[in-house]
């Protein structure tokens, strides 16, 4: 991270009022490199051990590429790529044994000690870039109701309630390749917010709350009421939720 910049960060699991928990999150500062951390969120699905096992794939993936990034001369987007990529085909690999067909989604953004940001997701957890209370960029989701509020059919908060909500047109595991969308934040600034997020989180929350929450709060705090406010708007009736929250301050 540049000179005079200060990096904190907080993560948030919950299995919500399911029986098991297929969420994983996965927050790691470079072992070598000081200022170059990869955060990472899958959403598992596919029966009882199948979701799990996949999104636990996408994070072991991360978790060792990570390992072998050299951040002065390797390419970030291909890091991130590739971390989807294989974690997909081990994946697909891994269901000839599963009890369901597993699949997740995947959400991964790195800070490089330049202080840029590159991103990439598949599915429909979440990506979003905040400065102060103001939202940057967010990523779209895969899914059949993002298509339908593209096309003007409905509107996006009509897509929160759509019945078909969870219906996903690409993650990791299925049998097409999934799709990839990027993005590169050339130069973070004190007051940014990064926050990757699965839909058991994102879904209770408009733009402006997670904007108001992440500026007003230190991410520990804000990460706990996140959780909190997601349980509580629930009813019941929440699925696992996971978060990681990275903010950019002066020294």
């Amino acid at each position: 991270m540049s000179p005079g910049f200060r990096i904190t960060a907080s993560t948030g699991l919950h299995k919500g009022d399911r029986e098991y928990q297929q969420d994983q999150l996965l927050l790691l500062s470079h072992a070598r490199v000081h200022g170059c951390v990869l955060a990472a969120v899958a959403d598992g699905m596919g029966g009882r051990s199948g979701g799990r096992k996949a999104s636990d794939q996408v994070m072991m993936t991360a978790r060792q590429l990570f390992e072998r990034f050299d951040p002065y001369n390797d390419d970030p987007r291909d890091l991130l790529k590739n971390i989807i990529a294989e974690a997909h085909l081990v994946i697909k690999l891994t269901a000839i044994s599963a009890e369901e067909e597993p699949h997740s989604t995947a959400a991964l953004f790195l800070i490089t000690p330049q202080g840029q940001c590159h991103w990439a997701h598949a599915g429909d957890s979440r990506i979003y870039h905040f400065h102060k209370e103001r939202l940057v960029k967010r990523t779209l989701d895969h899914s059949f109701v993002q298509n339908l509020v593209e096309r003007g059919e409905i509107t996006p908060e009509e897509a929160n309630t759509h019945p078909n909500a969870n219906i996903l047109l690409g993650c990791l595991g299925t049998e097409a390749d999934p799709p990839v969308d990027e993005h590169l934040q050339l130069q973070l600034q004190p007051g940014d917010t990064l926050l990757a997020c699965s839909d058991g989180l994102w879904h209770y929350f408009t733009d402006n709350e997670l904007g108001s929450i992440l500026s007003s709060l230190p991410p520990r705090e804000a990460s706990e009421i996140l959780v909190e406010q997601a349980r509580k708007r629930a009813r019941g009736t929440g699925d696992n939720l996971s978060l990681v929250l990275v903010h950019i301050s002066a020294l």
